[in-house]
C-alpha cells in the first residue's frame, strides 16, 4: 500500500519558526553588548531554520558568528605577497574566546559550554549551537584581484587538529534558487523526506539514517523535473531517480564541495543506498 498523499503532505509542512527567530535575536543582542577588539562580527542563521527546511521537533538553532576583518584562503604564499596580505595579529582562537566571554556575560557561565565544533548556549527560547568562525576566501587558480573570491567561512577543530571550511551563504542562495525552479516543491520535499526519516527512526531505524544536512544536499542533486504534480509522484520520482543515479558527480548544496567522500563533512554512498532502501520499504509496507 502506498503512503497516502495526505500523510506525505503533512510531512512536508514546516515546523515553528518564531522561537528560532527569538533565539537568533537573543544571541545577536548578547554579542552587540560586547566591546570587540578587532571589529564587530557578522551574525547570521544557518541550518534548517535559515533554509526553511525545519520540521516539527527540530530544536537547536545554528547561529554563525563570523569575523570578516581576518580571513584564511587557498592562496599560495607568493599570491599573498603579491596582494600585500600579512598575517593577522588577532587570531581565531582569541576571537572565539571573546565570543565565549560575550555569551557568558549575557547568559551566565552555566548557560554556555564548549562543544566540539561550536559553543552550546541555552537561551531563554531554544538551545543554540554558535559556530565561531572567520571568513574564508576561495580564489580561482589565477585571481584577477584580491576581491576575486567566493566567500565561505572556516573554523578550527582542536580535537581533530584541522580547519573546517563551509559555504553556508551559498548553500542558502542555491536552495532558494532550486526552490524557485521547482515552483516551491523542493523545500516541501526536503521536509517530507526528513519527516519520513524521523518516522522510521522512531520505529527503530538507525539513528544516523540520514543527517539533515546530507539529506538536503542529496535532494538538491535531483533533477528539477522530478519535483511536482503531487507528493506521491514526487516521492516515487525522487527515490527512483536516485536509485539509478551516478553519485560520483553529486555536490553539496553550496556547489563547492563533493557530497560523497571520506571527510567528516561528506557522506558515504553506502549509507545513502541504505537510506533509499528504507524509503522504498516504507512505501511498499505502509499500513501493514
Amino acid at each position: 500500500m502506498a503512503i497516502p498523499e495526505s500523510q506525505l503532505e503533512r510531512w512536508s509542512n514546516q515546523g515553528a519558526v518564531a522561537t528560532a527567530k527569538q533565539t537568533h535575536e537573543s544571541i545577536r543582542a548578547a554579542l552587540d553588548r560586547y566591546d570587540w577588539p578587532n571589529g564587530k562580527p557578522e551574525v547570521y542563521l544557518q541550518g534548517s531554520y535559515k533554509n526553511s527546511t525545519n520540521i516539527r521537533g527540530d530544536s537547536d538553532v545554528d547561529v554563525v558568528v563570523q569575523l570578516n576583518s581576518i580571513f584564511r584562503s587557498n592562496l599560495t604564499e607568493e599570491q599573498k605577497r603579491w596582494f600585500g596580505f600579512t598575517n593577522a595579529t588577532y587570531t581565531w582562537r582569541e576571537f572565539r574566546e571573546d565570543v565565549r566571554k560575550a555569551l557568558i556575560e549575557y547568559y551566565g557561565l552555566s548557560k554556555v559550554r564548549q562543544g566540539k565544533k561550536s559553543l552550546k548556549v541555552q537561551t531563554p527560547y531554544l538551545p543554540s549551537d554558535v559556530v565561531v568562525c572567520i571568513q574564508y576566501r576561495k580564489y580561482p587558480q589565477h585571481p584577477k584581484s584580491e576581491d576575486d573570491f567566493i566567500e565561505g567561512m572556516t573554523f578550527y577543530v582542536p580535537s581533530e587538529g584541522r580547519w573546517v571550511v563551509n559555504f553556508p551563504k551559498l548553500h542558502y542562495d542555491n536552495g532558494v534558487d532550486k526552490n524557485s525552479r521547482t515552483s516551491g516543491w523542493y523545500k516541501h520535499t526536503v521536509r517530507m523526506f526528513k519527516n519520513a526519516r524521523t518516522y522510521l527512526i522512531e520505529r527503530e531505524a538507525p539513528q544516523d539514517l540520514a543527517p539533515s544536512y546530507f539529506l538536503e544536499c542529496l535532494l538538491y542533486n535531483v533533477l528539477d523535473g522530478k519535483f511536482g504534480k503531487s507528493f506521491q509522484d514526487t516521492f516515487c520520482n525522487v527515490v527512483n531517480w536516485l536509485n539509478l543515479a551516478d553519485f560520483s558527480q553529486f555536490v553539496c548544496q553550496n556547489e563547492q564541495l563533493s557530497l560523497f567522500g571520506n571527510s567528516p563533512e561528506q557522506w558515504s554512498e553506502q549509507k545513502t543506498r541504505r537510506f533509499l532502501s528504507y524509503m522504498m520499504q516504507l512505501w511498499e509496507t505502509w499500513g501493514q
